[in-house]
C-alpha cells in the first residue's frame, strides 16, 4: 500500500460493529503501527485481546484524537455529532458508521465498488451506507450498469444483530424458552422476534414509512447518482442472527434479458452469483455471514413491468454492510496515498 503506517482508531470499540472492525483491521493487514480502542466511560480501562496484543480502552471524549491519522466511528449518531468535528480538527479523517452525517452535501457517501472516486475529495468525513444499502447495492449496481435503472420495489429480511448485541441475546433467549415451555419475554422489538417477523425499524414518519425505508431511497440515489431513483420500501426484522437479505424488483430503462444480467453480477467485485434454482443453489443469510461478497441469486424476468426483473441477495450486514465496507474504503485511500497527516493536509 502507497501510505505511512497509521495510527487508527475505533469509536464503539465494544460494540458489534467495532468489534468487527478490530478483528477485520488484523486480518486484512491493514497498515497500521498502532490501534487505539474509544468506547463510553464506562468501557474505560477494559482490555481487548487480538493476535497475541492487548489493548486497552480509552473514553471516547473530545481531546483524544491528537496523533491519530484514521478513526472509524461505530458508536450511533449521537457520537459522531458530538465528536467527528473534533477528530477532524486534530487531523484525523473520519469514516463513520451512522447515519448522521450521509446525506450532508460535503459528506461522501461510499461503496468501493460504486463510487470510490467519491474518496478524493472530502472535508474530513467520509460517511458508510446503512446496511441493508449496502447489501442491496451489490446486486443492483451492476444491473443498473448493464440495463440503467428506473425504480425498485424491495422488501428486506434483516437480522437481528443490526439492532446489536442485545437483540441477539433476546432472539436466543426467547428460542430456549420455547424449547422449555417457558414465557417469552421481550424487552428489544415491540413484539416477540423468535419464530416471528416484525415490519417495523426504525419509527414510521407521517407518510407510513420508517427512517430505515427512507434512508434506503435517499442512499440509494446519492451512490449511484440517481437523484430521480423510485424507490419503495419495506424493511422487516427476521429471526435470523446475522447477515440481511433482500427482495428486489426493478424496472430499467432498456429491454432485460437474463443471459446478460447474471454475467454482470458474476463479473461484479462485490457479488457472487449463486443462482441455480434446478438444483436449489440460491443464497442464504447462513451461507453469506462473514463472506466478503454478497449472494445474488433468484434472478428472474419480472412479470409486473416492461423491462423488469426480479433478484434476492444476501449478505453480511456486520461486514458489507458496516464494519467491511468501512475498511474497504480506507484499504482503498491507502492504496492511493490518500491517508496520513501529509495526504489530508492536501487535500481537495
Amino acid at each position: 500500500m502507497n501510505t505511512p503506517s497509521l495510527t487508527v482508531g475505533i469509536v464503539g470499540a465494544t460494540g458489534a460493529v467495532g468489534q468487527e472492525l478490530v478483528r477485520l483491521l488484523h486480518e486484512r493487514n491493514f497498515p497500521m503501527t498502532s490501534l487505539r480502542l474509544f468506547a463510553s466511560a464506562r468501557s474505560a480501562g477494559k482490555t481487548v485481546e487480538r493476535n497475541g496484543k492487548s489493548y486497552t480502552i480509552e473514553e471516547a471524549k473530545p481531546g483524544v484524537f491528537a496523533g491519530v491519522d484514521l478513526a472509524f466511528f461505530a458508536a450511533g449518531g449521537s457520537v459522531t455529532r458530538a465528536l467527528a468535528k473534533d477528530a477532524v480538527a486534530a487531523g484525523c479523517l473520519v469514516i463513520d458508521k451512522s447515519s448522521a452525517l450521509r446525506m450532508e452535501p460535503n459528506v461522501p457517501l461510499v461503496i468501493p465498488e460504486i463510487n470510490p472516486e467519491k474518496l478524493r475529495r472530502h472535508e474530513g468525513i467520509i460517511a458508510n451506507p446503512n446496511c441493508s444499502t449496502a447489501v442491496m447495492l451489490m446486486g443492483l449496481w451492476p444491473l443498473h450498469q448493464a440495463f440503467g435503472l428506473k425504480r425498485i420495489i424491495v422488501s428486506t429480511y434483516q437480522s437481528v444483530s443490526g439492532t446489536g448485541a442485545e437483540a441477539v441475546r433476546e432472539l436466543e433467549a426467547q428460542v430456549q424458552a420455547h424449547v422449555k415451555g417457558l414465557p417469552l419475554e421481550k424487552k428489544v422489538y415491540p413484539y416477540q422476534i423468535a419464530f416471528n417477523c416484525i415490519p417495523h425499524i426504525d419509527s414510521f414518519d407521517a407518510t407510513g414509512y420508517t427512517g430505515e425505508e427512507t434512508k434506503m431511497a435517499q442512499e440509494s440515489r446519492k451512490i449511484m447518482g440517481l437523484p430521480n431513483l423510485r424507490v419503495s420500501a419495506t424493511t422487516v426484522r427476521v429471526p435470523v442472527v446475522r447477515a440481511h437479505s433482500i427482495s428486489v424488483s426493478a424496472e430499467f430503462e432498456r429491454p432485460v434479458n437474463l443471459e446478460k444480467a447474471r454475467a454482470a453480477i458474476a463479473a461484479f467485485p462485490g457479488a457472487e452469483l449463486v443462482d441455480d434454482v434446478a438444483n436449489k443453489k440460491y443464497p442464504t443469510p447462513l451461507d453469506f455471514a462473514e463472506k466478503v461478497k454478497c449472494g445474488v441469486g433468484r434472478l428472474r424476468i419480472d412479470t409486473a413491468w416492461d423491462n423488469g426483473l426480479s433478484f434476492w441477495v444476501s449478505g453480511d450486514n456486520l461486514w458489507k454492510g458496516a464494519a467491511l465496507n468501512a475498511v474497504q474504503n480506507a484499504e482503498l485511500m491507502a492504496r492511493e496515498g490518500l491517508l496520513g497527516k501529509a495526504a489530508l493536509a492536501g487535500r481537495a
